[in-house]
């Protein structure tokens, strides 16, 4: 896994311009079984991929808080909500809560996750692959796929699948 996540920026880069156009033409002309497509496509890479030997998502990068997660967080770790903020969340650029630093604080050793069964919606619906209407998150997939080898797979496969 540690050669997989070596390369994986290099190749989304090299990736980089032809995803752009393709979503760029999946964006205007939608094919009516996307979605259908997407969630088998998430499905039978998920079916191979296990997140526990990876976890680059949460040693790279952090989610967005909402409201409702630092309720639900804060409410399990015993917590007031503005005591779970000061400890471990800040504001970003666009106002919007996120970990003060990365990897995720609540990523243990052996990539498990401390919060898990109350883990924020943006750690449970990673890589987003598997969303209704994906063509409207192209922006988020195209950075995911440098992140999460997961999703380059998927988008690989979505490629060769989709002729636009």
């Amino acid at each position: 896994m540690n050669e997989i996540l070596k390369a994986l920026p290099k190749k989304a880069k090299e990736k980089e311009a032809a995803n752009k156009k393709f979503f760029t033409k999946l964006k205007k002309k939608p094919p009516k079984q996307l979605d259908y497509l997407m969630q088998e496509l998430h499905e039978a890479e998920f079916e191979r991929t296990d997140c526990l030997e990876c976890a680059n998502c949460c040693k790279t990068t952090g989610p967005l808080f909402t409201d409702s997660d630092i309720q639900r967080i804060a409410k399990h770790l015993r917590l007031k909500p503005q005591q779970f903020i000061r400890t471990y969340l800040r504001l970003d650029e666009e106002n919007d809560y996120v970990l003060q630093q990365v990897p995720c604080t609540f990523l243990g050793a052996d990539n498990y996750c401390s919060i898990y069964d109350v883990r924020p919606k943006a750690c449970k619906e990673f890589p987003h692959t598997d969303r209704k209407k994906f063509q409207q998150i192209s922006h988020l997939t195209l950075k995911n796929v440098s992140i999460c080898p997961a999703a380059f797979n998927i988008v690989e496969k979505m490629k060769a699948r989709i002729k636009i």
